[in-house]
């Protein structure tokens, strides 16, 4: 399957700063349970419903619950 955009390719600076945030949080020492929750709360703010279920799957292995 051919992406709708290679982001990558088109600004990757900004691909690459995206990169380097993720990097960053990743190294933070917050819980795995507790980024999952940040991600489901941007989730929620931006209206995007696949996110939220795909964020709240993941976050229940972490010891969330409902």
């Amino acid at each position: 399957m051919k992406p709708r955009l290679e982001y990558n390719k088109v600004a990757s600076g900004a691909y690459e700063a995206m990169l380097q945030l993720q990097k960053y949080v990743d190294n933070s020492g917050l819980e795995r349970s507790q980024m999952e929750l940040v991600k489901m709360r941007a989730s929620q703010i931006n209206g995007c419903v696949n996110c939220l279920d795909m964020r709240s799957k993941d976050a229940r292995p972490l010891g969330e619950t409902e």
